[in-house]
């Protein structure tokens, strides 16, 4: 079983940052791509972004240039930093994890974090 444990979550005001971590533990090679999703009031869960164990990132049209995901393999964990943030970028965003069957990963992966709550507004 693979554990995810996400942080970083928070209120912030429009134009401003926020970073999301997830820790992985568990059986950590059942995994091989990490992804970030997320789900606002009223709406779908959407594809954020993603990255590989190898490091190659992915990014919606609507995050490029504003957020970036990282991995740190020595702690096992997967950052997003997401800066000018807007209203618009208010959900509860997820960590997933799971094998890679296709790029980018639209099908969601099997093993999900908690979620944090991320809020934008003035």
């Amino acid at each position: 079983q693979v554990q995810l444990v996400e942080s970083g979550g928070g209120l912030v005001q429009p134009g401003g940052s926020l970073r999301l971590s997830c820790a992985a533990s568990g059986s950590t090679a059942n995994f091989n791509a990490v992804a970030w999703r997320r789900q606002g009031p009223g709406k779908q869960r959407e594809l954020v972004a993603a990255i590989t164990i190898g490091g190659s990132p992915h990014y919606t049209d609507s995050v490029k240039d504003r957020f970036t995901v990282s991995r740190d393999s020595a702690k096992n964990t997967v950052y997003l930093q997401m800066n000018s943030l807007k209203p618009e970028d208010t959900a509860v965003y997820y960590c997933n994890a799971g094998r890679i069957t296709n790029w980018p990963p639209q099908s969601e992966y099997p093993y999900w974090g908690q979620g944090t709550q991320v809020t934008v507004s003035s």
